[in-house]
């Protein structure tokens, strides 16, 4: 959920206007809200269905179908709203001051249970839209403390294991603006757990690094700080770094492009635990940055799988884009020494994760590859099926792929409603149903969502 550079705040033509009063209509996926303009859609962030606005264009070619805006001041508000826990991300006070409001905390001015309603409203959108599904599914809060949903002194923060951040030129920790080249600088990241803000990179002179990464498990363990050089950087400023970070924090540098991980101090690695088992993750290797979001999902595989009579002793199953293990593990755990799993992940070192995690699990074989390349070249036939591909989904030739694999039972572990709905739809045409449906609030504050999702032959 790191921001990346597309384009620049503020960027409209000198026909367009720079201020709209806009009248706010339904959420749409991305963050976005819907209003329109002398007939042109403007999709407006950080307000609510219902609201009266006045918005900062920040995207308005004459060209476009549709422009872009964040609100500035809100002239009618929702019952909904509430003042944002982070005052950096507050878009109205942002402008106020002159800048861009940072990213990744989009739905922070919303009360939660309304966040959660208006993802399950994105949801049901895109299934209907996308797979012909008239269905709408609650969307689950995970990991609140009891009582504390409306309150932002508990409510919705410090869930964030990982953090990625940027540097501002004169070398402080910062953040991206959505959709911006601009970086905010940053003194707190509410939404990351306490083991993050409690290294205070905020104090530190990043001058000659290019981007910050930090993971804290939630168990305690050791954290690591990834710092990605710039490429003339002074060598000597990597220790200088080191020198004021705690002596029990790792640290490595990384190249982002290269994947390469250089240890400095420590480990290049973290420690993760979840569902009985103990996970070895590299650098940036990718893990669920909820600090509940492990135990969350492999629980509600265990249940659309296990509990459904799809995995049983002896079974052959395969956990496809498996990442260091999450649900290999337990697959291996549920279908015994007499079953089989076949472990598929495309990153090499993250392979290279899974081969030491599930060392000494003779009935695991652990591939590195594309998924539809290892598909292709090793057609098997498998009883049961788990996916949890990237954002961009699976894609029309795996999902056939799969299907022809013929398993009596998959399970589709999502972090995108589009691409899942997408994908939904590939199954349906290939004589597939949607046989159970669960979504949950991993990511609160922000627009984002993860499905898991049960899908069988309709037969």
């Amino acid at each position: 959920m790191t921001q990346h550079q597309l384009s620049r705040p503020g960027r409209h033509s000198d026909a367009a206007p720079r201020e709209l009063v806009l009248d706010v209509g339904p959420v749409a996926h991305g963050g976005h809200f819907v209003a329109r303009h002398e007939g042109r859609v403007v999709f407006v962030r950080h307000s609510i269905p219902g609201e009266k606005v006045r918005a900062r264009l920040t995207d308005a070619d004459d060209g476009s179908k549709f422009w872009r805006a964040d609100v500035v001041e809100v002239l009618e508000a929702s019952d909904d709203r509430r003042r944002h826990f982070w005052p950096l991300a507050d878009s109205a006070a942002a402008w106020r001051k002159g800048g861009p409001p940072v990213g990744g905390a989009e739905f922070g001015h919303i009360r939660l249970e309304r966040q959660r309603q208006l993802k399950s409203e994105v949801l049901a959108e895109q299934l209907k839209r996308l797979a012909g599904l008239d269905l709408r599914v609650d969307v689950e809060a995970v990991g609140q403390r009891p009582g504390s949903g409306e309150e932002h002194d508990g409510g919705g923060l410090a869930w964030r294991t990982r953090a990625g951040f940027a540097v501002t030129p004169d070398g402080r920790l910062g953040m991206h603006a959505h959709r911006s080249d601009v970086v905010v600088p940053v003194r707190e990241m509410p939404l990351a757990v306490p083991g993050i803000n409690e290294l205070k990179l905020w104090e530190l002179d990043l001058r000659g690094i290019a981007r910050v990464e930090v993971a804290a498990p939630a168990n305690g363990s050791r954290p690591l700080v990834l710092l990605a050089p710039e490429d003339d950087a002074d060598p000597k400023r990597l220790g200088r770094i080191l020198a004021r970070l705690p002596h029990d924090v790792s640290v490595a540098r990384f190249d982002p492009a290269k994947g390469q991980v250089l240890q400095l101090r420590g480990r290049t690695w973290v420690q993760e635990s979840a569902a009985g088992h103990e996970y070895r993750v590299t650098g940036e290797g990718f893990w669920q940055i909820h600090k509940d979001a492990p135990e969350t999902l492999v629980g509600a595989v265990r249940t659309f799988l296990h509990d459904g009579g799809y995995l049983l002793p002896g079974s052959a199953v395969a956990d496809l884009y498996a990442g260091a293990g999450l649900f290999t593990a337990p697959l291996a755990d549920a279908v015994g020494i007499t079953g089989s799993v076949l472990s598929v992940e495309g990153s090499p070192g993250t392979s290279r994760d899974a081969r030491k995690n599930l060392h000494g699990e003779g009935h695991v074989e652990i591939v590195q590859g594309r998924v539809e390349r290892v598909l292709r070249n090793r057609p098997r036939r498998f009883d049961s099926l788990l996916i949890d591909p990237p954002r961009a989904g699976a894609g029309k030739a795996v999902v056939r792929q799969l299907m022809d694999s013929g398993p009596r039972a998959i399970a589709y572990v999502s972090c995108d409603p589009a691409s899942f709905a997408r994908d939904l739809g590939y199954f349906h045409a290939g004589g597939w149903k949607l046989e159970g449906l669960r979504a949950f609030d991993l990511y609160p504050h922000t627009h984002h969502l993860e499905t898991v999702a049960l899908l069988v032959p309709d037969a």
